[in-house]
């Protein structure tokens, strides 16, 4: 049955992780997804390296990400997009929204933050008085309410206005914000369907919402179910999740449809381009659990 929220549109699917450090099974099973998704529909599977927080990036893991999405046969279209080299398009968004006057200066401590990392020291009242170092922010109204349908998660509304003020557009440390520099590539990539884990689910709204003040298209989101232990924690890079092994792919893939309630390749099939191409034509989404987490100790996929 055909999805009905893939569009007449030609498909432009992407992947974009942070060089944090290594993929883990977590990662993958993202990536993977998206590149079902795109390569079921015959459509572009682009790849974005998300490297705009050097603080936290890791020696050596972006050519180990690209690595072993390459030994794990998802091979990508076109050449890599490095956000540390987008500054000038970044800065060209932030123009266009402060001439719309929706921006605004924040000196805020982490101290002086409310719900939701809002300013809370006045800041809109003080721009004349402000000193460096100050944050960017994106002055959201009250009313605001983003209403927007997930391919897996279904119809959510997000009251934007009520939950989050404002938020961050440009850091206090000079560095171009996630939420800006995602709408901002998704737009120039002309990406039209966007795949990703659950924990990014919050993060929509906020995109949805400077989609619109850029006037720039809205993508089809799904956000797919993560992976957590017991005490349901995200298997994450930061909760020292073990990276790939590169040499297990085929079992690796295997394991990442398992907890995608993908149908299984025969037995026989056990090179990692055969396996690819066998799910690339039974990739259902319709199977994918509806659910934000599955616990490792209940899911099909067991950490080996």
């Amino acid at each position: 049955m055909r999805d009905p929220l893939i569009s007449d549109r030609p498909y432009r699917g992407r992947f974009a992780p942070s060089p944090t450090g290594p993929l883990h099974q977590g990662s993958l099973i993202a990536a993977l997804a998206s590149y079902l998704d795109a390569r079921h529909h015959r459509g572009l599977w682009l790849v974005r390296m998300e490297d705009l927080d050097p603080p936290r990036e890791e020696a050596g893991a972006a050519k180990r990400i690209l690595s072993s999405l390459e030994a794990h046969g998802l091979h990508w279209d076109g050449e890599v997009l490095w956000q540390s080299q987008r500054g000038p398009a970044y800065a060209a968004a932030l123009a266009q929204l402060e001439r719309d006057h929706h921006l605004f200066r924040c000196d805020c401590t982490r101290q002086l933050l409310g719900p939701g990392g809002a300013c809370c020291g006045h800041c809109r009242e003080r721009q004349a008085t402000l000193s460096e170092p100050v944050a960017v922010r994106l002055s959201v109204p009250a009313a605001c309410r983003i209403r927007f349908i997930d391919r897996v998660q279904g119809a959510r509304e997000i009251a934007l206005g009520a939950e989050i003020a404002d938020f961050v557009v440009k850091r206090k440390d000079g560095l171009d914000a996630y939420q800006l520099a995602v709408v901002v590539d998704d737009a120039w990539q002309e990406v039209t369907h966007i795949v990703r884990g659950s924990d990014l689910l919050d993060s929509t709204g906020r995109q949805i919402f400077l989609q619109q003040l850029l006037q720039a298209p809205t993508p089809s989101y799904c956000h797919l179910p993560v992976i957590t232990d017991a005490a349901g924690h995200k298997l994450s890079k930061q909760n020292h999740a073990p990276p790939l092994r590169d040499e297990r792919a085929a079992a690796n893939l295997r394991a990442a449809l398992r907890f995608l309630g993908q149908p299984q390749p025969p037995e026989e099939v056990d090179a990692v381009a055969d396996i690819l191409a066998f799910a690339s034509v039974n990739w259902t989404l319709q199977a994918v659990p509806a659910v934000l987490s599955i616990t490792a100790t209940s899911a099909t996929w067991q950490p080996r």
